[in-house]
């Protein structure tokens, strides 16, 4: 996640904080069951997926380096393997505002539905991190376990999923991003090109450091939780209190702090980070120690199990239930 701790001094400056409505403080209740989801996702794939993408092998992931050109190969291959096909020509989609090749890794899955298939869901994660220590010191790796590689395992899976079942109809971009940690650039710089193909986004779920539960009666948050029904309609759709509200969240202003946000600005439609740290669960944020074995993965494999409802809903509906507020 990008630097939000540089937030504490600008937040003196703000005169309102985010709080939620009183409409959007409770899930809205389903009038139906949620989807019965017979996919299993393994704990072994979530491991092998996570420990590979946080390996010392790939020091750190820094945008423009050799360690994040092998992120980009291991990449790719998965997405060939599990037949997502390339959005652009290839799987690379160059980032046009770094000085070094850089690029996000992005595939794409066809909706099953002849006219949902001209919509599309955006899931996303950043892979690039922070790469390796200035200072001299034994661990100098900083491997971004949890910041992002957590996320893009989750957004690896669903994808897997989805490629398995072919329960879209609508399409979804897989989006891996670079250049997060270096000011959103690998978002800002894919935006404008799906702008030029007329690309009809209905929202986009991007998944931001989840590797560690939070000690609290809902699963997960969103950012800029009161600016769509986002939660509601993800909580409707698993049948439990998967979403909540975070104070924190809002107080620090995380919904302009990823990826999600190049995507809101240039397309007015909900996008938003999913999230489970909580400024209390994890003590490493960009961090050498933010390492494999610190990560939960019974925890990342049953959030993955939990959302697959609500990413087969969304991907699925007839009409676009995400709506701004």
């Amino acid at each position: 996640m990008k630097k939000f701790y540089f937030l504490l001094f600008s937040l003196a400056l703000l005169s309102c904080k985010s709080t939620p409505s009183a409409t959007t403080e409770k899930a809205t209740q389903s009038d139906s069951k949620p989807l019965e989801i017979s996919y299993k996702v393994k704990e072994t794939d979530v491991s092998d997926f996570l420990k590979y993408l946080s390996s010392d092998e790939l020091e750190g992931r820094e945008t423009g380096t050799k360690g994040i050109e092998k992120a980009a190969v291991f990449l790719e291959d998965y997405f060939k393997k599990n037949n997502i096909k390339p959005y652009f020509k290839t799987y690379r989609d160059t980032l046009t505002n770094f000085q070094s090749p850089s690029y996000n890794i992005v595939g794409v899955l066809e909706g099953t539905d002849p006219e949902l298939k001209k919509e599309f869901v955006v899931l996303s994660a950043h892979y690039d991190h922070i790469g390796i220590e200035k200072k001299q010191q034994a661990d100098v790796i900083n491997n971004g376990a949890n910041d992002d590689a957590s996320g893009v395992t989750v957004v690896a899976e669903m994808a897997k999923y989805f490629a398995e079942t072919k329960s879209n109809k609508r399409s979804i971009l897989f989006v891996f991003f670079a250049g997060e940690e270096k000011g959103l650039l690998g978002s800002k710089s894919l935006v404008p090109k799906l702008q030029k193909l007329n690309f009809n986004l209905y929202t986009q779920v991007n998944i931001e450091m989840v590797g560690v539960p939070m000690k609290r009666d809902f699963l997960a948050y969103v950012t800029g939780f009161d600016k769509s029904n986002m939660a509601e309609k993800i909580n409707q759709y698993t049948g439990k209190k998967t979403i909540g509200f975070l104070p924190k969240e809002a107080e620090y202003q995380l919904f302009y702090r990823s990826d999600n946000y190049s995507f809101y600005e240039a397309f007015k439609k909900p996008c938003q980070s999913i999230s489970t740290f909580d400024f209390e669960n994890f003590d490493f944020y960009h961090h050498v120690s933010d390492e494999f074995k610190v990560m939960d993965i019974p925890h990342m494999t049953s959030f993955i199990q939990e959302l697959l409802p609500a990413v087969t809903q969304i991907a699925s509906t007839p009409t676009e239930e995400i709506t701004m507020k």
